[in-house]
């Protein structure tokens, strides 16, 4: 019987990062599941508790600062791994994101640059 692989969710709406990200968590067998807004997003953490969720901090459809306090808030959740990123002009905005609970908060060109090692790291593969 094939385990089944470990599960990421994003809230992300930038195509080409979507893209990106798709293939990187492909690459570290991992599944990824993009939300699209605050209530579904906390139903899937709480229905499948995944290893990571990756936000994208300027996200509109989505109160990305209040979703990572409720998730951290609940005692369930909590421990699922939150990073955001976000423009690196946007110093405010990050410290704003550390002190909600996101673990790590990256500029976009930062994640895209680790991305592999990220996943890989969260997939549990050397």
């Amino acid at each position: 019987m094939q385990k089944q692989p470990k599960k990421i969710l994003a809230a992300v709406e930038d195509l080409f990062f979507t893209v990106k990200l798709a293939d990187a968590a492909k690459r570290a067998g991992l599944l990824v599941e993009f939300i699209k807004n605050d209530k579904e997003l906390l139903e899937k953490a709480r229905a499948e508790k995944p290893s990571l969720i990756i936000f994208d901090l300027n996200f509109g459809a989505m109160q990305p600062l209040k979703v990572i306090s409720k998730l951290k808030a609940n005692a369930e959740l909590k421990s699922i791994s939150l990073i955001g990123y976000l423009s690196h002009v946007q110093g405010e905005l990050k410290m704003k994101a550390h002190e909600t609970g996101c673990d790590m908060v990256l500029a976009r060109s930062a994640l895209s640059q680790n991305l592999p090692l990220i996943l890989k790291r969260h997939a549990g593969t050397p």
